[in-house]
């Protein structure tokens, strides 16, 4: 099994899939994408003693951090529902609440 981490944009409102802001506003849904293909170009840096994922673009410029999940067991384990998502799904897709 590939490497996985789980997408953290905002604080998240409880382990349902989603994540949520303070005041509840904004939802978007958790995804989970392998590091060996995140898709979109990006890289994936991984640091697995510090649970950390830095996801870049080719030039190397952040675009967005991620917690550092072994394989889907431990997501599972953590309490977290979301989907596998493909390297040739697109990020930010409208209709998937991204």
């Amino acid at each position: 099994m590939d490497l996985v981490y789980k997408a953290r944009m905002l604080t998240q409102g409880g382990r349902s899939g989603t994540i949520q802001s303070e005041d509840g506003s904004v939802r978007i849904k958790l995804a989970v994408r392998a590091t060996t293909d995140p898709g979109g170009g990006y890289l994936c840096e991984v640091d697995p003693v510090a649970r950390y994922v830095a996801v870049t673009s080719p030039n190397g410029t952040l675009v967005h951090e991620a917690t550092f999940y072994k394989d889907l067991a431990a997501i599972e384990r953590a309490g977290i529902k979301a989907a596998l998502v493909p390297g040739s799904h697109p990020w930010g897709k409208a209709s998937d609440g991204f």
